[in-house]
């Protein structure tokens, strides 16, 4: 049995994501030691790159007064959700797995959720862009020789729809979804992704995450680790802590040797 498969259902909705609410950009203030100068590759979760905050606009545009409760609990339920049916063996995608978070959160806040407004929500997804300080990061990282990746539980058409709206086409190597491997991170077999792309060992790949579970679950695998803290989550207390954290991309360049 897998070690994600191991895990008890209560294991791992305490990993409950503080981290997956998005938040308002902050200047950076990177901290922790400096990954290996062999770092070669870095992989991203999405969340890193993609503003999702539009997503909580559009709610709160469908729903006046109630579209912050309503992300919340979609996002908790799409991530409870995603852990479930990895431990369960019942893969579904991404885009499949929101759809049904999306439902069942508007049932638990008591909203009406009619086709239109559940096909806005949805479509929101789709018309994400970049934070605004990724792209240089992206680019310098680029022009240096290292390889870029998404290692993400969205689609790769989700994906896709965020590089074409973000002008960042041929910045990245091919999409490293979850469905790739039919199991969601934390699961080791998500994380595993990369190195089998690259050819290269995990310790010469960087992971970049978004949320404090994913930090552990990327540390876990093996990976230099920087938090890209968006959301100023506190840290979790999982035994596993980054080597180097931000409030945005900016830190990360020096965190992979290019900068001091």
């Amino acid at each position: 049995m897998s070690q994600g498969r191991s895990r008890t259902r209560r294991d791992f909705i305490s990993l409950a994501a503080t981290g997956v609410a998005t938040a308002a950009l902050t200047s950076s203030r990177a901290g922790g030691a400096r990954a290996s100068a062999g770092i070669k590759a870095i992989a991203f979760d999405g969340f890193t790159i993609i503003d999702a905050r539009p997503v909580a606009a559009r709610a709160e545009e469908l729903f006046p007064g109630q579209g912050k409760a309503l992300v919340q609990a979609w996002r908790a339920q799409q991530f409870s959700y995603a852990w479930l049916r990895t431990m369960g063996d019942r893969y579904r995608d991404f885009w499949r797995v929101t759809e049904d978070a999306l439902d069942a959160a508007a049932r638990a806040q008591g909203l009406a959720l009619d086709a239109e407004r559940r096909a806005r929500l949805m479509r929101s997804y789709l018309e994400l862009k970049a934070w605004p300080d990724a792209v240089p990061v992206l680019r310098h990282l680029t022009d240096a020789g290292i390889k870029l990746v998404f290692l993400s539980n969205f689609t790769a058409a989700m994906l896709d729809a965020a590089v074409k709206n973000s002008g960042l086409d041929g910045v990245f190597e091919d999409h490293l979804s979850t469905d790739l491997v039919q199991a969601y991170k934390p699961d080791p077999r998500a994380y595993a992704m990369a190195p089998r792309s690259f050819g290269l060992t995990r310790e010469e790949i960087a992971f970049v995450a978004f949320a404090g579970w994913d930090v552990a679950g990327a540390k876990w695998f093996g990976y230099p680790t920087y938090w890209a803290n968006r959301a100023g989550a506190p840290r979790d207390t999982l035994g596993a802590t980054a080597d180097a954290e931000g409030t945005d991309l900016s830190g990360l360049e020096a965190f992979v040797g290019l900068r001091t």
